[in-house]
């Protein structure tokens, strides 16, 4: 880089910190202070990637609503109202975004200006190959579409305006009668956040899997004395809960992408069948003789809603104290695997365009010579495929001990490697609520004891950490695996095709399934009345569809017990402490067979 383009460079940032200065009322920013204030210090302006007039008038747009927030946002407010739905909370935060950003566009027209035109150019770059339904737009990016339109008051383009027509009538079913007294109350923060938080919460495009479980089963609630007093457990922790959850988020400048939506946005109701109904249709097809009792008192249930949050603080210091020790082998081996990926990315460029990253090389020649054009480039397109990882956990009671606690570790540790390498990951785990059959059973002997009843025991499936959640969000979660009395019994087959639904309906191409797991399928209350193959039948007939029927990889680690006998990829390992090096030495072969593949 030449002096002359350094000074300019450096020019532009002074003027972006001053500027933020004098938004912010703050004029200590360039003073130093901790790290934790530095992270979030306006002073730190990265100007260095300044490659044509885009970035600069990205930046001043950034720089701007950071000020802002600085200057209206009040983060214990923020939080105190903060919707307890996650679907919620993602709108929450884009709300909030763009309420300090109106009040400075308010303030100074100079700001209104900088932001139209931020929001302008992104709208322009906005491209969707198809746009067909509903489906094809998350309800995130429609809400900030509709935001920026009835808020900012920026006009969009013939392409997001489709984009927001899909969703536009739900949100004006919700937010049109408040409309005008959310724009009376800007500066009020509490006022709006608190009517915001309860407008997200009543709307019905939001449902969570605990609320579509929950609607399914109403008697629920009545029959499961032990989940009313986890709930009212859970309820008398809200506002610590709140605190953890929320601390990730406020670190992130409401980063309106925090909380992703494709999970919950895959659970909405929709007129077309639904993955689980489309893969229950083809597993009766060959798969008559298996029966369920009732599926009444099954739940899916959000790790963070097992226990409270000094709880699951408390367990994941537990986990981190073990972890100590495999450390050192583990990390080596997942550096490897990252390595692998990283080096996939082979980019490539195009050079002496007439449009696109300004190719900084070429600059010292124009300085020679000023009659020299700008010289740009472009990174050549590469077919990577998006891929997404879930980690299906055993968490039955064989698991229990150093099993489940290496199983969490290299769970873990290789969520954050693969996140690194842009690989979304999933971790799910599957037990039963109670041991001896529960309510299930419990049912079934007051309805005089039908013979043959099928599976009978109450299914616990728990999502850990899910595809769009930042391991940091989720860490607190994998140390709940360690929770007493959590591991019971294990019905393989029933998990597998609820982990099979979820990753089914993920948009990335390439799509793997890893099963952890120390044995065959058991489950006393079901066996008694059943054949005594009753449960490894059906577990064999659903992996073989998911196998032979569909494009997504399934790969089994069987501990101390081979398991080839129900995959066709399956690793066996005697000794727990392998798990580590198989785990994630399987991955990297997966990886290694198919070229070009990921995007890191």
């Amino acid at each position: 880089m030449s002096s002359r383009e350094s000074n300019l460079k450096e020019k532009f940032r002074i003027a972006l910190t001053s500027t933020a200065k004098v938004i912010s009322d703050d004029f200590d920013l360039n003073k130093k202070g901790s790290e934790k204030n530095k992270s979030k210090d306006t002073s730190s302006i990265e100007v260095d990637n300044i490659n044509g007039p885009n970035d600069f008038i990205r930046l001043r747009a950034e720089t701007d609503s950071s000020a802002l927030k600085k200057k209206f946002s009040n983060d214990a407010i923020y939080k105190k109202n903060l919707p307890g739905n996650n679907s919620s909370r993602s709108l929450y935060n884009i709300a909030e975004k763009i309420r300090y950003e109106a009040l400075g566009g308010q303030m100074l027209k100079g700001i209104e200006k900088n932001f139209h035109e931020n929001y302008s150019q992104i709208i322009s770059q906005k491209r969707r190959d198809q746009l067909k339904t509903k489906e094809d737009v998350t309800v995130s990016e429609a809400f900030e579409l509709y935001m920026l339109k009835n808020f900012h008051k920026v006009k969009l383009n013939p392409l997001t305006t489709k984009m927001l027509n899909f969703w536009e009538r739900d949100f004006e079913k919700s937010i049109e009668k408040h409309k005008e007294f959310l724009l009376d109350n800007l500066e009020d923060q509490n006022t709006y956040s608190s009517r915001f938080s309860k407008i997200l919460e009543e709307m019905d495009i939001f449902q969570s899997e605990e609320d579509q479980t929950n609607e399914e089963n109403q008697d629920q609630g009545q029959d499961n004395p032990s989940n009313d007093n986890q709930n009212n457990d859970n309820e008398d922790n809200k506002d610590e809960n709140k605190d953890q959850e929320t601390q990730a988020t406020l670190d992130t400048d409401y980063d309106v992408d925090e909380f992703n939506l494709d999970e919950q946005l895959s659970e909405i109701e929709s007129d077309e069948q639904s993955t689980e109904q489309i893969l229950k249709k083809n597993i009766d097809n060959f798969n008559l003789d298996y029966k369920i009792f009732t599926t009444q008192f099954d739940e899916i249930i959000k790790a963070e809603n097992l226990e409270n949050a000094d709880e699951a603080t408390k367990l994941r210091k537990s986990l981190d104290q073990q972890l100590i020790g495999f450390q050192d082998v583990i990390t080596k081996l997942a550096n490897k695997l990252q390595r692998q990926l990283l080096a996939k990315q082979n980019r490539a460029w195009e050079f002496d365009l007439e449009e696109g990253l300004l190719d900084s090389s070429k600059l010292p020649r124009i300085i020679m010579d000023p009659y020299n054009s700008l010289s740009f480039k472009k990174e050549k397109d590469l077919d990577f495929k998006d891929t997404v990882v879930t980690l299906l956990i055993d968490n039955s009671g064989s698991m229990r001990g150093r099993p489940i606690t290496i199983a969490a570790i290299c769970a873990d540790i290789l969520s954050r490697t693969l996140e690194r390498c842009s690989v979304k990951v999933e971790i799910l785990g599957f037990t039963t609520k109670n041991w001896k059959g529960g309510q299930s059973r419990e049912l079934w002997a007051k309805s005089s004891k039908p013979k043959t009843p099928g599976r009978l025991n109450d299914l616990r499936h728990i999502i850990y950490k899910g595809a769009d959640t930042h391991w940091r969000q989720a860490k607190n979660n994998l140390g709940l695996m360690l929770k007493e009395g959590l591991l019971k019994e294990n019905i393989d087959g029933e998990a597998i095709s609820w982990a099979y639904s979820r990753i089914k309906k993920r948009k990335e191409e390439r799509k793997i399934l890893m099963v952890i797991s120390d044995g065959a399928p058991v489950d006393d209350s079901t066996l008694s009345v059943n054949s005594g193959d009753f449960l490894e039948k059906h577990l064999k007939k659903i992996v073989k569809y998911i196998e032979n029927k569909s494009d997504i990889e399934v790969l089994a680690i069987g501990i101390g017990h081979d398991v080839s006998r129900y995959y066709d990829k399956a690793i066996k390992i005697t000794d727990v402490n392998e798990l580590g090096d198989v785990m994630i030495s399987q991955l990297s072969s997966l990886f290694e067979t198919k070229k070009n593949t990921i995007r890191c």
